[in-house]
């Protein structure tokens, strides 16, 4: 008999398959972008249009509080009320904006696609395409990178992003349907905006960074151990072995507590060394190496960072077919 969760193995499967299908098409409008605005003018109304400056540091951490409240506030109502509204005009109204959320909340291709321009620079020998190619996906100066660092970078993105671009959205959405993975999306954009270390968001982007931290606590290393699986089932190029070992003994060499996970286990599969300094707002940050050098960093590690990434995509696709069958398709918002 047809069911609620059928409905809802339907709608995550359809979401699951047409981003890895189509990804982020740059013409069509999505949820984040549409956070990002709210972000940004919220931090304008609650920062009087400046950067705060004469409030004092607890006064900017009681701002930065009030930017999560408030925007976290107004994507759950606005989801809410969405899917509320299709659901009230028909069952297959309510599915299909369901479906198109789901869609959004995954980014598992733009992931891939985004890294592999870099590949692309990088085995055309065109370094400074490739140095443009992955400013826009790395937060550090990629100025003074070399072949190495600039493929560097762009594999520990694939490898961090497995976590927070990949798997932990998933796991939100199978829990909680589109309301809690686009809650999700807005805690991770929001630490990806105003999350930083510097002058202006230290003590303003505090919540959003603390609470970044604390909803991908589990996500991290739930995908640090479905990546170690895909290493074991891939085999061939990646070590399985290399995965674990390297994961249990560097999960922690990271002034993040989530980011290390994954990053430690992609340097153990493919066998190399990631991580060390680097320099973020012209600033050198020291920061320790993942990973064993047991061969050189090269392009083609990009493409094989991101066929680990796919497979623990997969692996987590069957698992979240399994809670939403537990759960009988239950979510938050209808």
């Amino acid at each position: 008999m047809w069911n609620r969760a059928a409905d809802k193995i339907v709608i995550f499967s359809a979401g699951f398959f047409l981003d890895l299908i189509f990804g982020d098409p740059y013409w069509m409008p999505h949820p984040v972008r549409l956070m990002g605005r709210v972000i940004n003018g919220t931090e304008r109304v609650l920062r009087g249009g400046g950067e705060g400056k004469g409030r004092g540091d607890g006064g900017q951490i009681r701002l930065g509080a009030a930017l999560v409240v408030i925007v976290l506030g107004t994507v759950a109502a606005t989801a809410w009320v969405v899917l509320r509204a299709a659901y009230s005009i028909h069952r297959f109204a309510g599915m299909g904006v369901e479906i198109l959320l789901t869609y959004q909340i995954f980014a598992a291709k733009c992931l891939r696609v985004e890294s592999m321009k870099v590949y692309d620079c990088l085995k055309a020998g065109d370094l400074a395409g490739a140095k443009a190619a992955v400013s826009m996906i790395v937060g550090r100066d990629t100025d003074s990178l070399d072949e190495e660092g600039v493929a560097k970078a762009a594999i520990e993105t694939v490898a961090e992003n497995t976590s927070d671009g990949v798997i932990a959205p998933m796991v939100y959405t199978a829990l909680g349907g589109p309301v809690l993975g686009l809650l999700y999306k807005a805690v991770n954009t929001m630490d990806s905006m105003v999350g930083y270390k510097n002058e202006r968001y230290l003590y303003f982007g505090r919540a959003a960074a603390k609470l970044d931290d604390l909803v991908n606590y589990i996500p991290a290393r739930f995908s640090a151990w479905l990546m170690i699986g895909g290493a074991f089932l891939l085999g061939g190029e990646y070590s399985g072995r290399g995965a674990l070992r390297i994961y249990r003994r560097d999960r922690r060499k990271h002034a993040s507590p989530n980011s290390a996970h994954t990053e430690s286990v992609c340097a153990g599969a493919l066998g190399v060394r990631l991580a060390g300094d680097g320099r973020y707002f012209g600033k050198l940050v020291k920061k320790p190496f993942i990973g064993d050098a047991l061969r050189e960093v090269e392009c083609e590690d990009i493409r094989r960072a991101n066929r680990l990434m796919a497979a623990a995509g997969w692996i987590c696709w069957g698992i979240c077919m399994g809670v939403i069958l537990v759960r009988g398709g239950g979510i938050l918002c209808c």
